[in-house]
């Protein structure tokens, strides 16, 4: 079956680049347009029957399963047999070993190759109609959407011609690794998403039926039982000592072709590739990639697993040099939590926070772009009750500092609720010590569904919390005037308005009031048109009200 690749903004590839300080806030967006970030070939690479995907996306080629170059693996026997001189033969010419330091891809293969398996998915997912039901013909932004179009919007792409709904195969494959020698399997949470029946098939070409135990969609992680008993297992290292520049080896299916081994080295630690996937601090690495890596192993130069091969950024759908992979530790605390509770916590702060750059540090009379400043301090979370205030820098977090901003919300979430850390912040010129005792991110969650639910009335017609910016956060912005979002529910929320977007203006009148906006949302019927400012970008976002 033809394959749908699950494609990932390319925007978060800008945003890990920002963040990382190697581009501003806008800088190389034109450069990378048409690039995307791909779910690791998406591994799970959910496909569809109905539909044709290049075979550079996602994660699951439909290519028949093959080993690498068309052999079976080698078993131990097949091994000696090759390095053993036949009885009366000719003396093997001398093999040179490999130059100190460079390791041993060929027993890493030969001993942990057997624990990594192919998972193949399928499953029934319901398609939604070419028209959102939430947009009729007399909508004033109806014709915009109609004429450029929008994945799941009037004329847009991505639904095969389906007008009326409905419901479509899929299938996909990824790969996975043994962790328990009683069938515990970790791979990445998108590999299973949706899917009814998990097959999980071995080296020795056995295959089982598996059990979803539990994913995590915020850090892509889902943990699988087979049953089986005595398997081959990988063994678990650790990224704390791993090096920029270390040589890594990728064991995977890409495209079908199982237990295929690629190498390079590890390219970046700590990556953030933007706000919804913040938990994750990234290693990132030049191994070759490709769709069905997915949820594979990434081992270090003593064959342990430091990393769970997650995401590419590509624009052909294909490997392009730049591979992400989920720390181990992410991934073994996610384990835990669903093999212990069945489900899985994560710690939360209640901060927005965006990147020091050297304007910021100048102004602020930092030593050096340090630091994750506060931009907007939720009401009634754990950071407004340790006194964190916006214009605050965040410049150490439970004893570890905060290089750049992305390193936060990955700190916050090695943590667990109910957890005190201590950190340290940069405030009116000089250093200051709190200290927090953390949330769980799902009250949060569970009070913005509750939000969501309530009578508009209730919530004025937009759904938003707003307030003035102070002077200080203007100056920090570099705008003139503008409300502060500091929650977001209802039709706001609906139309992805965010927590710590700045109102600009409401159908191009600029606003300096949350009365002004009243007065402007009296007459509005059915929609309008908000200017949010976003980071260093602004723009505009349609709001049904109607």
């Amino acid at each position: 079956m033809a394959q749908v690749e699950k494609m990932i903004s390319a925007k978060k590839l800008v945003w890990a680049l920002a963040a990382a300080g190697v581009l501003g806030a806008t800088g190389g967006a034109l450069a990378m347009r048409n690039a995307k970030v791909s779910n690791e070939a998406d591994s799970s690479s959910v496909t569809s029957s109905a539909s044709v995907a290049s075979p550079g996306a996602g994660a699951d080629n439909g290519a028949p399963s093959a080993t690498s170059g068309g052999t079976a693996p080698l078993n131990g026997a097949q091994v000696a047999a090759v390095i053993t001189p036949l009885a009366g033969a000719a003396a093997p010419t001398a093999v040179t070993p490999p130059p100190a330091g460079l390791p041993d891809f060929a027993q890493i293969a030969a001993t942990q190759g057997p624990a990594v398996v192919n998972i193949s998915v399928s499953g029934t997912v319901k398609t939604r109609s070419s028209r959102m039901p939430q947009m009729d013909p007399d909508d004033p932004f109806y014709d915009f959407f109609r004429r450029f179009g929008f994945p799941g919007g009037p004329g847009g792409p991505g639904l095969g011609g389906d007008q009326d709904g409905g419901s479509r195969q899929i299938r996909g494959q990824g790969s996975g690794f043994i962790v328990s020698n009683d069938g515990i399997i970790l791979t990445n949470a998108h590999v299973v998403q949706d899917a009814q029946e998990v097959v999980v098939k071995l080296t020795d070409r056995r295959e089982f039926r598996a059990k979803v135990l539990g994913s995590d969609k915020s850090t892509d992680v889902a943990v699988l039982k087979i049953d089986a008993k005595n398997l081959p297992t990988v063994r678990l290292g650790s990224t704390k000592d791993l090096r920029v520049g270390e040589w890594v080896l990728a064991i995977g299916s890409p495209f079908g072709f199982e237990n295929s081994v690629s190498a390079g080295v590890i390219s970046a630690k700590g990556r953030s590739l933007g706000p919804e996937e913040s938990r994750v601090p990234f290693l990132q690495t030049d191994v070759a990639i490709n769709p069905g890596n997915s949820g594979g192993p990434l081992f270090n130069a003593r064959g342990e697993v430091v990393g769970i091969n997650s995401q590419i950024y590509s624009a052909s759908g294909g490997y392009q040099g730049l591979s992400f992979a989920i720390p181990v530790e992410v991934a073994n605390k996610i384990r835990q939590q669903i093999q212990n509770g069945g489900k899985v916590q994560h710690a939360r702060l209640g901060v927005m926070v965006q990147e020091v750059n050297q304007g910021f540090a100048d102004s602020f009379k930092l030593e050096r772009p340090e630091g994750a400043l506060v931009a907007n301090v939720e009401e009634g979370s754990p950071a407004a009750k340790s006194g964190l205030r916006p214009g605050d820098v965040i410049l150490s977090f439970k004893g570890q500092p905060i290089v750049a901003s992305g390193d936060l919300p990955a700190l916050v979430d090695q943590s667990s609720p109910g957890d005190r850390i201590a950190m340290e912040v940069w405030r009116g010129g000089k250093r200051e010590q709190l200290s927090v005792v953390l949330g769980d991110a799902k009250d949060r969650a569970a009070r913005q569904a509750k939000n969501d639910d309530a009578p508009s009335a209730s919530q004025g017609k937009l759904g938003l919390a707003l307030r003035p910016l102070q002077a200080e956060e203007r100056r920090q912005l570099g705008i003139r005037e503008g409300l502060l979002i500091e929650e977001v529910s209802g039709p706001a929320a609906r139309a992805q308005v965010r927590p710590g977007d700045v109102l600009l203006a409401v159908n191009g009148t600029p606003v300096q009031s949350v009365d002004q906006v009243r007065n402007l949302l009296q007459n509005a019927e059915k929609s309008v048109a908000l200017l949010v400012q976003r980071g260093g970008d602004k723009i505009f976002v349609p709001v049904r009200i109607g």
